[in-house]
């Protein structure tokens, strides 16, 4: 009888054993699981990185004094300073580079103008797309596709 209370004991040594493995197994499970969702709630609490807007690139163009025709009043001078906001370093270079010609050609355009144009409640937005629409003839060939977004004018006096 000595002998099935040897292995009686065993038995029930084994089952106690493999009981304890079980139990620590399935702890180290629970706690690896709570910890991985604290991570991803950690992780989901963060605030995100703020969006930061690239700094505006500006080409400014000196002012221009420009007779205009004046009506009944003969000749009226305009004064005007622009700067022109692109979205590429590419495009400020080709324009500062070719400044001569970007002046030469809004000299033109601005020389062409009326006072009534000029005044008129809309005769700005005009002029703007106006000063756009010169850069869709390439200012060198072959010209990479300038990219410019906004015309602003910084001083705009009719006299």
């Amino acid at each position: 009888m000595a002998k099935s209370s040897t292995s009686s004991g065993k038995k029930w040594l084994l089952v106690v054993l493999l009981m304890v493995f079980v139990s620590s197994a399935t702890a180290a499970g629970v706690y690896l699981l709570m910890d991985t969702g604290s991570q991803a709630q950690a992780a989901d609490n963060t605030e995100p990185e703020p969006i930061t807007a690239p700094d505006p690139i500006f080409v400014k163009i000196d002012p221009f004094t420009v007779n205009i025709s004046g009506g009944d009043y003969g000749n009226r001078f305009l004064y005007i300073g622009l700067t022109l906001q692109v979205d590429d370093e590419t495009t400020r270079d080709l324009l500062v580079n070719h400044m001569p010609q970007v002046r030469s050609r809004m000299l033109m355009l601005f020389a062409d103008q009326s006072v009534e144009e000029l005044t008129s409640p809309d005769g700005k937005t005009r002029l703007s797309d106006q000063v756009m629409s010169l850069f869709d003839t390439p200012l060198t060939e072959p010209q990479p596709e300038l990219a410019i977004s906004d015309v602003l004018f910084t001083d705009f006096i009719v006299q």
